[in-house]
């Protein structure tokens, strides 16, 4: 299996190095311009550049999500079912994985939905019509999506390379394992619905800067990694 497993992590590395740059790239980089710049240029850019970044960049997490599920699945089998979560190994991976999945589902249920309208406005607009009521709560929605995905991107990365590279944790219990897919998934659960519920308050307040972004990813990854120690160390 070494061959097929090896294929699999090449893809997973290239399809997640195009989704995850382009992610960066949309909240480092995009956002701040449009910000800065003049209504006839973003426009434009909406019209033309968007399109062709947002296509690269959901199919770059499709792509990384079904590598990396097939990897999972092949190396689930070979430590065995049970035996799966109770090692280092395990308990990385699945943390890591939960995580880019709910962004691959960000991607392709959230903000990939709400740019097409983000889109199909400016290109209204710039044919003369009215300007759609529901462009700018979709634009917001999209954002605060996309920033809780870098956010998210974070303690993802660690947690994958952990998953090879560092032992998280010892020998674990059954009680330890419900611990840890009960708080740690708990957790993970509630900055995702800071995502889909609500467009203001001070929960969003980071996500409205490249700042607070990145340190609310740090604290993330610093908030899972103590509960795991604490439930699994």
């Amino acid at each position: 299996m070494d061959a097929p497993l090896m294929l699999l992590r090449w893809m997973h590395f290239l399809f997640g190095i195009t989704w995850i740059g382009l992610l960066y790239y949309f909240n480092f980089v995009q956002t701040p311009f449009f910000g800065e710049t003049e209504p006839a240029v973003r426009s434009g850019a909406q019209q033309k550049l968007l399109p062709r970044a947002l296509w690269w960049f959901r199919w770059g997490a499709m792509g990384t999500a079904i590598a990396g599920v097939l990897y999972l699945l092949i190396r689930w089998y070979q430590f065995g079912i049970g035996e799966f979560l109770y090692q280092s190994y395990g308990i990385a991976i699945l943390t890591g994985s939960a995580m880019g999945l709910i962004m691959w589902a960000n991607v392709w249920f959230v903000i990939w939905p709400k740019q097409k309208i983000v889109i199909a406005n400016a290109i209204a607009t710039a044919g003369g019509a009215q300007a759609n009521p529901a462009a700018a709560p979709a634009g917001r929605r999209a954002a605060l999506t996309s920033r809780t995905n870098t956010v998210f991107s974070i303690p993802m990365l660690f947690f994958m390379g952990a998953a090879s590279h560092y032992n998280l944790v010892g020998e674990v219990t059954t009680g330890a394992i419900w611990g840890w897919i009960i708080v740690v998934g708990g957790v993970i659960a509630l900055v995702e619905i800071n995502a889909l519920v609500g467009s203001q308050g001070a929960t969003k307040k980071p996500l409205d800067s490249i700042n607070g972004t990145i340190w609310a990813g740090f604290a993330l990854w610093l908030v899972v990694m103590l509960l795991i120690l604490a439930i699994l160390g």
